[in-house]
């Protein structure tokens, strides 16, 4: 069996569907799925698709890139983070892909929902993107490693992930590893623990390979075990349990 560690089953391209969601993620052998929280307003949908499915974890969290969105304060996540379903701080981090400017306020933002997690004793979802450096700075100097958590839809470095790994983060990695071009993120997944790697398809984005380019689903994260299988030459079965391990290890869970 398989488990999604991040997907966005709350957005409309797979919230209009979620019954027939749910179904294939049963007939692709996916026994459960995290859904991510972008941003405050929108948190009491992933709280209710939780509710109503034994087999969904939630979130709560405010994305780096929602530069308009309502700022959470800690209290305000420690609260939220109460809820029996909310396993995670998240996502949150650091992107300086798409802004340029001053992005101060997304560096207060992240450590915010750090010292949130800290407080709750729930694990961090981290996104990091063109801001390696500082994300990892940021994470020494609010001592994520008191708590952990994971480095989601990794792209980055065999270096990063090491020192992630070095502050007990886990490495999650999305449809992005079975790109052809992904050559310097396949050689990560293929050299870092086992024991340290998770899963996830980040849908209804990134779909993999021999999906690309379409609506991506949960059900489709066997495409990424498949892949890294591959590249550590085991088989499919030995990824499917260490990452659902590595996922109920992390999160603290038991179903």
């Amino acid at each position: 069996m398989f488990i999604d560690s991040h997907c966005h089953l709350n957005f409309p391209e797979l919230a209009e569907n979620i019954d027939e969601v749910l179904a294939k993620m049963q007939l692709n052998a996916v026994s459960h799925a995290l859904c991510v929280s972008v941003d405050m307003v929108k948190i009491p949908e992933i709280l209710q698709l939780a509710e109503n499915h034994d087999n969904l974890y939630a979130s709560v969290g405010v994305h780096p890139d929602y530069e308009s969105a309502q700022e959470p304060t800690i209290d305000e996540l420690v609260g939220l983070a109460k809820h029996p379903k909310v396993i995670a701080i998240g996502e949150t981090g650091l992107d300086y892909y798409r802004l340029k400017d001053d992005l101060d306020w997304q560096r207060e933002r992240f450590r915010t929902h750090i010292r949130a997690s800290l407080e709750c004793r729930k694990p961090l979802i981290i996104h990091t993107r063109s801001a390696a450096a500082d994300t990892l700075r940021i994470m020494q100097e609010e001592n994520a490693g008191q708590i952990g958590g994971v480095m989601h839809c990794f792209t980055e470095s065999l270096d990063v992930a090491q020192a992630a790994i070095e502050m007990g983060f886990y490495i999650s990695f999305s449809g992005i590893v079975t790109f052809k071009n992904a050559i310097e993120l396949k050689q990560v997944a293929a050299s870092i623990p086992l024991e340290k790697i998770l899963i996830e398809t980040d849908s209804p984005y990134l779909a993999p390979v021999p999906f690309r380019g379409k609506l991506n689903q949960p059900a489709y994260v066997k495409h990424v075990a498949e892949e890294i299988a591959w590249l550590r030459n085991v088989s499919l079965d030995e990824i499917g349990v260490a990452t659902s391990e590595n996922f109920r290890r992390l999160f603290k869970v038991e179903d």
